[in-house]
């Protein structure tokens, strides 16, 4: 999960993120929208896919990533579970000021 939350942690990667929810990209689609060396892209990529959040695959010359949504998904589930998300707040005791 640390993993998971430190590739979270760039603003570059969370772009990518959102560029994925779109529909799978090939690396020189991503690059294209950012102002930063190809090595640096290519760093970003690692790092979402090292922590699961995206999958790639070859095809042809072209490397094709996809959002991974099971591992987004447990990402969101675990920080409902630590904000207390969806269940019922606790009952104040009697006499407690509310």
């Amino acid at each position: 999960m640390n993993t998971l939350f430190k590739a979270l942690s760039h603003p570059a990667r969370r772009q990518i993120i959102e560029m994925l929810r779109a529909g799978p990209k090939s690396s020189g689609d991503i690059a294209g929208a950012f102002d930063m060396a190809w090595p640096t892209i290519t760093g970003h990529l690692t790092s979402l896919r090292e922590a699961g959040l995206v999958d790639s695959e070859r095809e042809g010359a072209s490397i094709i990533y996809r959002l991974n949504i099971s591992a987004v998904e447990e990402a969101v589930s675990f920080l409902m579970d630590l904000m207390k998300t969806g269940e019922a707040p606790a009952a104040t005791p009697k006499g407690a000021p509310q």
